[in-house]
């Protein structure tokens, strides 16, 4: 019975006085670590926490994620963490959703009032008993009033704390996902597929722990690439961990010559940033080529040129990878030291495996053609969505969970994505699912009918557009919808453009036809 919790335990135990969490000129070792998590743990216990309490945590990549991650589980507890964009009638459906008994949440700036959010949603919550804010300096009143700051209801624990033993089979982690259907649900991730798939660092990417890597963190962690890939497989190997709490090129740039940074994993519209900045963020290229061993994409298609400059310019292949917050994510990878084959997501990774199935719903023969849906099954697949039977049964048969993503493999059983699930949208890495933003706006009282969609962007890779219809006399204008939905939905949700129609092209059974919208 090992808990994810161990990847601290065991690295503090070896390695008590190296540096785990970097963020400016703090530095925190991973004895330092263990011991405020241990703190956390102390502090969800006295408060009546139990093993299989879920609790949220809403945090971005600061050190305070790390720590209450960690003394979560070390508690037995499940961790549930929440986009930092989230408005507080989607925080209030998180919680309300996973049942989480408690909330851990940053306060946030004047520009993204976390804080606000999160007590908007908790107070909203009626099964929610415990929310504690998280203050950039500890010593600073709570901005909620009435409500405690993380630091002070932590003062007078306990820096010691012994694990509680759960199940390789208990849940470790809930992540939400979108779908097809709308809104998002949780996936419920293992213990042991969590610890899956951050242990299998030596075999992709020659993770060794006597020569641990400096990570660069500018994945969020509270989405399932950076968790894994970064925090969960850096602790793995006795790696440091790197924090940007939010990407900008340049300074990215210059964090990594500083800390001389070994491992960088990124979605594409990052290294394009980087790419474009090389030249004016005053650092020494050849001393970043020289640095760095690993480069990792994963979030969406990384374009042909940006893998081929990147790679003229740092003398590093990029590694493309596949997975799904339902895998824990990671399913393939192209391999560490091969040619890169562009435009493959790699083979499965060792011990998991992919094949290609007929995409007709509810079926689960193999494809009979050279393409077809991708399904997974390996010790990283999730044991189901939370609380959602019929959902689960629809994903997972046999152990094998249907992606939805459509695919081809080649000859050496390296998989290419050629078209994914039919309605998402991959906004700067982020999945945005259409059915949810429609459904938001069609709340607003000047608002018909809505089709959204997504269109080709520079930056992002798409941009999110909705078409829509208005209601008789409306006058509402592009930019009054965009500030309004703005206002409803997280940052990477709303729609930036917008379309007024009269009518919407349509099926004959009434579906919108949206292949014929751009």
């Amino acid at each position: 019975m090992t808990n994810l919790a161990s990847l601290l335990e065991d690295s503090v135990a070896r390695y008590p006085d190296r540096d785990a969490v970097v963020l400016g000129d703090t530095r925190l070792t991973y004895a330092q670590v263990d011991q405020f998590a241990n703190m956390c743990a102390n502090l969800l216990v006295s408060r009546g926490i139990e093993p299989g309490d879920k609790v949220a945590l809403s945090c971005p990549n600061l050190p305070y994620f790390t720590i209450v991650y960690f003394g979560i589980l070390k508690a037995g507890a499940t961790v549930v963490p929440l986009n930092v964009l989230l408005k507080g009638r989607e925080v209030a459906y998180h919680l309300d959703d996973s049942d989480a008994k408690a909330c851990f949440c940053f306060e946030g700036t004047p520009e993204l009032p976390m804080a606000k959010a999160g007590h908007e949603g908790f107070e909203a919550t009626p099964g929610c008993e415990h929310f504690f804010v998280i203050t950039a300096d500890l010593g600073a009143e709570s901005p909620v009033e009435g409500y405690e700051t993380m630091a002070q209801a932590m003062m007078t624990q306990s820096p010691e704390f012994k694990g509680i033993d759960v199940d390789d089979d208990d849940t470790a982690v809930i992540l939400y996902t979108s779908g097809t259907t709308g809104q998002p649900k949780g996936a419920e991730l293992r213990h042991r597929n969590m610890l899956s798939n951050a242990l299998a660092g030596d075999q992709l990417f020659r993770a060794d722990a006597e020569n641990p890597d400096t990570f660069m963190c500018v994945l969020p962690l509270f989405h399932s690439f950076g968790q894994t890939v970064i925090q969960n497989g850096a602790f793995a190997y006795g790696g440091t961990v790197v924090m940007l709490p939010r990407f900008e090129a340049e300074a990215a740039l210059q964090l990594m010559a500083k800390e001389k940074v070994t491992f960088f994993a990124g979605v594409p519209t990052m290294f394009w940033g980087m790419l474009g900045a090389l030249d004016d963020a005053g650092v020494d290229v050849k001393e970043l080529a020289a640095n760095l061993r690993v480069a990792v994409s994963g979030g969406a298609a990384l374009p042909v040129e940006v893998h081929k400059e990147f790679e003229r310019r740092f003398g590093v292949t990029i590694l493309e990878g596949y997975g799904l917050s339902e895998t824990s994510p990671v399913a393939s990878f192209s391999k560490y030291g091969e040619p890169a084959r562009v435009g493959s997501i790699g083979p499965a990774i060792p011990g998991v495996e992919m094949k290609l199935i007929d995409p007709e719903p509810g079926v689960w023969r193999d494809a009979e053609g050279e393409i077809g849906e991708i399904a997974i099954k390996g010790p990283n697949v999730m044991k189901g969505y939370y609380d959602r039977p019929e959902a689960t049964a629809e994903a997972l048969h046999d152990g094998w969970f249907r992606t939805g993503d459509l695919g081809r493999r080649d000859e050496d059983g390296w998989f290419y994505i050629v078209d994914r699930s039919k309605d998402m949208i991959i906004r700067g890495g982020f999945n945005v699912y259409p059915r949810e933003i429609e459904e938001v706006l069609l709340t607003h009282p000047e608002v018909s009918l809505a089709a959204v969609i997504g269109v080709p962007h520079d930056s992002h890779g798409e941009e999110i557009k909705a078409v829509v219809i208005r209601t008789p006399g409306s006058t509402l204008t592009e930019d009054e919808l965009v500030a309004w939905g703005k206002e409803q939905m997280a940052a990477y949700k709303y729609p930036r453009v917008v379309e007024f129609r009269d009518s919407l092209p349509m099926t004959a059974t009434g579906k919108i036809l949206k292949r014929e919208l751009d």
